[in-house]
């Protein structure tokens, strides 16, 4: 297996470095399944390979990737090394959920270092008998790319704490950004190791690996990926402050599912896309998606639950039993308030012990019954932060016991030391209320540990003396700013900044009636039994299914480089528009339609530089000329404009306003294709687009003599299309009985006309040629927007009817690689007028022809 970590950084961080092939051909050959492509594969080149290639294999597979393999690790003293199943593991306890027919193969680290010679060995033993995948890092790369990346970057944004100073955090540091990076491309590869790119689903899990699933497209078009995020995803003016913003987005993108604990977190991860990146999702039958580049990327809302089995498994152990008649003795007399939390800065704990504090002192009566018993679990991170979390936390528990302690009675009981799982069940078995108050996080699951618990067994209830006839109770206060807080609709959400409102919550949870209590507690227990682990992965593993259901009738191209890469899905019919065949086609023809569009065809959208260059125009003119040809320009530019910028074009046809107004030649009278006896509506309309004009800075109303257009491109994305929808409704409403119609496009709300739409003017052209004799044999229709597509049917429709040569060569293209009814489609604006320039020569070259037989023929009399 290979164990080598890249050394070069910039070839990384450009996608084109090599694969390591050290050590990887011997263990290839012990490999039970691997990727179903010809030859090895550090031999393929990134840029050359298909996914297309067919798979021998059809069994459907779940290869799980994460930053620790499930499997606890150790070594004897001989210097073996042991390995088993870690029952605590999300990723093995999410097995339960996938059915018995799915083979899992787990990717990820081991929590030991192994020295590379053992490395070969121990990687086929974990494989053979674990189905499990090591990736060896290097410690010192491991280094900066856990403790370094992932804990001074990632999770402090994630939890919205920014490096406002070097202490907060630290500045961002380019040579842990580019070893996360590393280990990211080393994951990568050990998947590539594996997997059978067209039956094997993959699900990576959490921030640790967000650039993984670009490295996995860029080798498989095809590859059907999930990402699960288990932390939160900040709000977009947190999260824009990172300096790779746009890098990790585009990553995600590259998955097919995205998770995500709630929908705020979900929310803010939408809103990143559409202010960074200009993307807009929609939702469909209760589905919410991201269209990327033909690729629609789904986002699943759904909290992680608990391992059912596992807990209750506990909860039957004699050691658990004797545990809770343990603490019963105790505790007898006094009420327990119970705290489990994380020593580190967003778990709140100082919080916690402060409004405790503050409990005690506005009720008196509390002291000597209440208990406050705070399990604090070693820090998964380090650094100063961590101290310091400890030292306060110790303070204040020592100033609390010393102002309220009394003999026998210990107000805080701080428990800083690992606790085997029964005992922590015991904990909860035995508290009447649980506190989890945490600052910040991303789900929490102590909760819902807390609610199994407390229903209990009947021999926890024969060891606490409980009748078990009797309903079971029990309480919760939460943070509202924790991911289990929104399925927990009978627990006290609290704002854990506000010291008084937590204590008052302690207070109240402590203060109602038992039947009160019962009843939020069959709800919460309700919700938790039927929402556990397994049926969180299902749902998942159903979804990302779904998602990847259409990836076969798909043609894929992979564009971008490095962390850029994407790839671009449509149609099977779709390709791009060939010079050489469109030339060619040209040349056979006699009658020729020639439509384009001018904003983003012939010249770029948004330019400083609005009007056509003079290649445009000479290039068109070229065109104009053959008397084969007829052309046209449909633009939503009004027609003083347009009159002006091709004044030098008389044989040119002109539609403006998207087609409402049009001439045939610059010597020609504009006319209207539909009669309208007046725009009385604009007086109804145009005050309501000042009324949003005004409250939506950067936006601005554009004034045609056909319609309004409410332009809102520079105002706030969020808040522009906020006020965009608004607007559409409010103009649907005043406008309902007008003959109008009111859409919304890219950055606009337009009022126009009924019927009014580039396809109007194609449908026109066709009709006029063919009354003049000119029955057209060669269609060319260029656009770039969802106004174009109205010609693109048009001319599609056209086929069938008598507007047509039954032996008319059709080319709808349009451009950039998108979805589209246009069956042709060029890059940009530069190949547009490439192409067109190719059929300009051919005309000229065809017209010198005919000059020259003229001329023969003249000499020759």
């Amino acid at each position: 297996m290979m164990s080598r970590s890249y050394t070069n950084l910039f070839e990384l961080a450009s996608g084109e470095a090599p694969l390591p092939s050290s050590g990887f051909s011997r263990a290839a050959k012990k490999l039970s399944r691997v990727a179903t492509v010809p030859g090895v594969l550090s031999e393929l080149d990134d840029e050359g390979f298909s996914s297309d290639a067919p798979s021998s294999i059809c069994q459907e597979r779940m290869i799980i990737v994460g930053n620790q393999l499930p499997l606890w690790v150790h070594k004897g003293p001989d210097g073996s090394w042991n390995f088993g199943w870690d029952e605590d593991s999300l990723l093995l306890q999410l097995r339960d959920g996938l059915g018995e027919d799915v083979e899992i193969t787990y990717v990820g680290c081991l929590r030991e270092e192994i020295d590379p010679k053992d490395q070969d060995d121990v990687a086929q033993r974990l494989l053979e008998k674990f189905n499990c995948v090591p990736a060896f890092i290097p410690p010192d790369l491991f280094s900066k790319y856990y403790h370094g990346f992932c804990k001074q970057h990632l999770w402090p944004v994630f939890h919205y704490m920014l490096p406002l100073s070097p202490d907060l955090g630290g500045r961002f540091d380019r040579s842990l950004w580019q070893a996360y990076v590393s280990v990211n491309k080393i994951f990568a590869d050990k998947v590539m190791e594996v997997i059978s790119p067209d039956n094997d689903f993959v699900w990576v899990h959490d921030y640790h690996l967000m650039v993984l699933p670009t490295f996995l497209r860029k080798r498989f078009n095809r590859v059907k990926l999930g990402f699960f995020l288990h932390s939160p995803f900040p709000s977009s003016e947190i999260y824009r402050t990172l300096p790779v913003r746009d890098d990790l987005l585009r990553a995600l993108l590259n998955s097919d599912l995205i998770g995500f604990h709630t929908f705020d977190y979900a929310r803010h991860f939408l809103a990143c896309c559409s202010r960074m990146l200009g993307l807009s999702y929609q939702s469909k039958r209760g589905y919410i998606g991201l269209e990327y580049y033909g690729r629609t990327v789904s986002i699943k809302i759904l909290p992680v639950g608990i391992h059912l089995k596992q807990l209750r498994k506990v909860l039957d152990l004699p050691e658990t039993e004797s545990k809770v008649a343990e603490l019963r003795d105790q505790f007898r007399g006094r009420t327990v308030l119970l705290g489990v939390d994380d020593m580190d800065i967003f778990k709140g704990i100082s919080l916690k012990l402060l409004a405790f504090e503050n409990l005690l002192m506005q009720h008196p009566d509390k002291r000597g019954k209440v208990v406050l018993v705070q399990v604090a679990n070693p820090a998964r991170g380090r650094g100063r932060d961590v101290l310091e979390v400890q030292s306060e936390t110790h303070t204040t528990r020592e100033r609390i016991n010393k102002k309220f302690g009394q003999p026998g009675y210990e107000p805080v009981i701080l428990i800083d030391s690992p606790l085997q799982f029964y005992e922590r069940i015991a904990y909860y078995v035995i508290s009447e209320c649980c506190l989890v108050t945490a600052v910040r996080d991303g789900m929490n699951l102590i909760p819902y540990e807390y609610v199994i618990s407390r229903q209990g067994n009947d021999k926890l209830n024969e060891a606490l003396g409980v009748n078990p006839a009797i309903p079971k109770k029990s309480m919760l206060v939460v943070s509202e700013f924790i991911g289990c807080s929104p399925s927990l609709s009978g627990a006290i959400r609290v704002n854990p900044w506000n010291i008084d409102a937590v204590a008052e919550a302690m207070d109240s949870a402590l203060g109602f009636a038992e039947p009160e209590k019962q009843m939020r507690h069959e709800k919460h227990y309700r919700y938790v039994s039927t929402h556990d682990v397994a049926y969180w992965a299902r749902s998942f593993w159903q979804d990302l299914e779904r998602s990847c259901r259409d990836h076969v009738r798909r043609r894929c191209w992979g564009i971008g480089f490095g962390l850029g890469f994407r790839v671009v899905a449509l149609d099977p019919n779709f390709r791009k528009l060939s010079t050489e065949h469109i030339v060619s086609a040209y040349k056979r023809t006699k009658k020729r339609a020639i439509l384009l569009d001018y904003d983003g065809t012939m010249t770029l959208q948004n330019s400083i530089s609005t009007g056509p260059s003079s290649e445009v125009i000479r290039t068109v003119n070229s065109l104009c000329r053959d008397p084969k040809n007829v052309v046209f320009v449909v633009s939503g530019k009004d027609r003083a404009t347009l009159t002006k910028w091709f004044s030098s074009c008389d044989e040119l046809g002109v539609a403006a306003e998207h087609g409402y107004f049009l001439k045939e030649s610059k010597n020609s009278e504009w006319e209207t294709c539909i009669a309208v006896p007046n725009f009385y509506w604009k007086q109804i309309a145009e005050p309501v687009m000042k009324l949003y004009t005004e409250t939506t800075d950067g936006s601005a109303i554009e004034a045609k003599e056909s319609g309004l257009v409410w332009n809102y491109q520079y105002a706030d994305p969020d808040f522009g299309s906020c006020q965009a929808k608004e607007l559409l409704d409010h103009l649907e409403s005043v406008l309902a009985n007008e003959p109008v119609t009111v859409k919304s496009g890219h950055n606009i709300v337009e009022v126009k006309p009924q019927g009014i739409n580039k396809g109007l003017v194609a449908d026109r052209l066709l009709t006029t040629m063919k009354q003049r004799g000119m029955l057209p044999d060669f269609v060319l229709c260029i656009g770039d927007d969802k106004s174009d597509e109205d010609m693109f049917e048009a001319i599609t429709r056209a086929v069938s009817g008598p507007a047509l040569s039954p032996v008319a060569e059709i080319f709808a293209c349009t451009v950039g690689r998108k979805p589209s009814k246009a069956r042709y489609f060029l890059e940009d604006t530069t190949e547009i007028l490439r192409m067109l320039q190719g059929l300009s020569a051919a005309s000229e070259m065809h017209s010198l022809k005919n000059v020259s037989k003229n001329f023969q023929k003249v000499v020759i009399e």
